[in-house]
């Protein structure tokens, strides 16, 4: 084979993976804008999974898929050495006795009124029927699919607020976080809706009083 060939092989497997990178209806040149010309909308949850779900309980997931549009469900086996990594080891917690983690789906292109509400319900809902399946206090999350949820940071927001979803994310290990981020950002300046928070500053405790004499 030419280099020349080889090279005209190269071009096409390009365009190939350029085609299937962008929706069928959008030339590639869309690529070089820097903005999608589309728009897609998603919600995502997570759970991890310590005993079997029973046959009962699978064919009661199956049922709710077929009432979604877009349904997506991902199973990720653990276990091996992921199991061998004690849960203090680092933040990521969910080590021993975990079965596999899921990840749920649902996306969706229209903006009509109301097409955000029918899938992010549906979601919901599935969320709550795999609660009996599934881990308990807590009922542990993947950080990496950011479930808003599970709560959101506000003005004000305390350590006993943020623990529910520091616990469902980091177990025992969110304590120790918080205590390093109050060390190493205690400005609070990396922040979003479910960053670690900072520890109420501690109040001074006998502070000087001036005294009157009449």
């Amino acid at each position: 084979m030419s280099v020349e060939t080889r090279l005209y092989r190269n071009e096409l497997a390009q365009i190939g993976a350029l085609h299937r990178s962008v929706p069928c209806q959008c030339p590639p040149e869309v690529l070089l804008q820097g903005k999608p010309t589309f728009k897609n909308y998603f919600k995502a949850k997570s759970d991890f999974v310590r005993q079997p779900i029973p046959q009962n309980g699978l064919e009661g997931l199956w049922k709710r898929l077929l009432q979604e549009d877009n349904p997506i469900v991902i199973f990720n086996p653990y276990g091996g050495m992921m199991g061998k990594i004690s849960e203090s080891a680092i933040p990521f917690p969910h080590r021993k006795g975990i079965l596999f983690k899921v990840m749920y789906v649902t996306s969706w292109g229209d903006q009509t009124k109301g097409s955000d509400a029918k899938h992010i319900d549906w979601i919901r809902s599935l969320y709550d029927y795999m609660a009996s399946y599934v881990s308990k206090s807590p009922r542990e999350a993947y950080v990496n699919y950011r479930d808003l949820d599970l709560g959101v940071n506000k003005n004000g927001t305390t350590f006993r607020q943020a623990s529910v979803w520091g616990a469902k994310y980091f177990k025992n290990n969110f304590k120790r976080l918080v205590q390093v981020k109050a060390k190493v950002d205690p400005d609070n300046f990396f922040r979003h809706e479910q960053s670690i928070p900072l520890l109420p500053k501690s109040k001074k405790k006998g502070g000087s009083r001036k005294s009157h004499h009449g």
